[in-house]
């Protein structure tokens, strides 16, 4: 059995950097990773899929390039040419990642499945073959989620692809029908759909994005209906029936039933915790009945010296905050600080075109608060940024505090939406409130200027 002053389990976004810092204080670590260094964001999700995004733009910017005087006879898209940049990005952003851990003296790379065998002792299948034990007073878990797949007649048979398998096809398909309209379903949707697939979602809610504002979600509805991408609301598929290399998928809507001929299915419903074969059993640490670790707001569980980090928690899945996960396990416990996850910002960006970017409290959440709020929104049509470049899609929209003044929440669908997001997540942080950033001098012109326009009503 080899000895360890710490151990950390997946080489994800916070599991990465805690290592090396836990390596860098004086701390013998073993990093244990089943798959790739860099977890979901870099292998799976934010590096791959972003770079695919960036294809999907160009194909659209040549579509509609003549509304700005210039005209592009013709375009093909190869997707095995864009599967062959965003391997190269990804393969250097896991490589350049693995080195880094590789070089950090006192630190050891395993690769291979670990799975807990007793308190605070780990078995490790290796990838290339055998198993070894290993025991650590220090365990953080990083091992993050994995599509779900729900149990759906005929759908195993038919095949499918997930949000990682998807990210290796050559051919565009011929008809995608994508189960699930969420973040990923959405971006993957309007992705091939400028690939030249005909794409069809389903989306069990009323409709699309329920967790954001009705207004919000309305206005991007209608973005994607423009690029004739199928949104089918309070849809269910029911079954699959494959022949050939047709699937029939037969749905519910509204209670009645319909088939659908696709040639390819994308499973987007949700992921799960990565948790069932870590043998928690053996250690006594607690997970709630969807799989989640149970961490208090210091990423604690409930036995001394075991932290969970990340996705595998039921804290918000994003890749910034897995890495804020880590710091703030690691200045808690070799810094003397009592930093927590309590109140921290939750910023996310969807991108899909235009980008929706998101802080704070929807309209939404303020009202089944019972906060006493003002909302105020402006149409990228009035932002002279984007009329200037062509893209007037999307709306501005703002939660704030009518007495305090304090910005509450923001929501800003449209080119550059993550960007502008980030300017009134930095007033948040700073607590500059609207009437400050409504007499602000931005830049002119830049999209951040219109956040005076933004604010402008609000002023007596």
């Amino acid at each position: 059995m080899k000895q360890y002053d710490a151990i950390v389990i997946g080489a994800g976004q916070a599991g990465v950097p805690l290592a090396k810092k836990l390596a860098k204080a004086g701390k013998k670590t073993a990093l244990i990773e089943k798959r790739f260094v860099g977890g979901t964001c870099v292998n799976d999700g934010c590096t791959p899929t972003k770079a695919m995004v960036a294809s999907a733009k160009a194909a659209y910017n040549a579509v509609h390039s003549a509304e700005v005087g210039v005209t592009v006879s013709s375009y093909t898209v190869d997707l095995k040419a864009i599967k062959a940049r965003k391997d190269k990005i990804v393969m250097k952003s896991r490589s350049g990642g693995q080195s880094a851990v590789e070089k950090t003296e006192g630190l050891d790379l395993i690769f291979g499945e670990a799975s807990f065998t007793a308190h605070k002792t780990i078995s490790v299948k290796l990838n290339d073959g055998g198993e070894e034990e290993l025991t650590a007073e220090l365990f953080f878990i990083n091992t993050g989620a994995s599509p779900m797949i729900p149990d759906i007649e005929g759908l195993e048979a038919a095949g499918y692809l997930t949000s990682t398998t998807i990210l290796d096809l050559e051919e565009v398909p011929q008809h995608l029908l994508i189960i699930g309209g969420n973040y990923i379903g959405l971006e993957f949707g309007q992705m091939f759909s400028r690939f030249g697939s005909k794409v069809t979602i389903l989306e069990r809610s009323e409709r699309l994005l329920p967790r954001e504002d009705e207004d919000i979600a309305q206005e991007l509805t209608k973005i994607l209906q423009q690029e004739n991408i199928n949104i089918l609301c309070s849809t269910q598929a029911k079954s699959f029936d494959k022949i050939g290399y047709s699937i029939t998928a037969t749905i519910e809507r509204n209670g009645e039933t319909s088939d659908i001929d696709c040639t390819h299915i994308l499973v987007a419903a949700g992921r799960k915790p990565q948790t069932e074969r870590l043998g928690l059993d053996k250690t006594g640490v607690e997970i709630n009945e969807k799989g989640y670790i149970k961490v208090n707001n210091k990423l604690e569980t409930n036995v001394a010296g075991i932290y969970a980090l990340g996705d595998v928690t039921p804290g918000p899945a994003f890749t910034h905050i897995s890495y804020n996960d880590y710091t703030i396990v690691y200045r808690n416990l070799f810094e003397g600080e009592n930093f927590n996850t309590d109140d921290r910002p939750v910023p996310y960006c969807m991108f899909t075109d235009p980008q929706l970017g998101r802080i704070g409290l929807s309209e939404m959440e303020a009202k089944k608060q019972g906060i006493n709020y003002q909302a105020v929104t402006l149409p990228m049509a009035h932002v002279a940024r984007a009329i200037e470049v062509g893209d007037t899609r999307g709306i501005m929209k703002a939660i704030v505090d009518p007495d305090s003044k304090k910005i509450l929440g923001a929501a800003i669908l449209g080119e550059q939406g993550g960007e502008i997001m980030t300017v009134l997540q930095m007033a948040m942080e700073g607590g500059i409130t609207y009437d400050r950033i409504r007499y602000c001098v931005f830049a002119h012109p830049t999209y951040s200027e219109s956040l005076n326009n933004l604010f402008m009503t609000l002023e007596k």
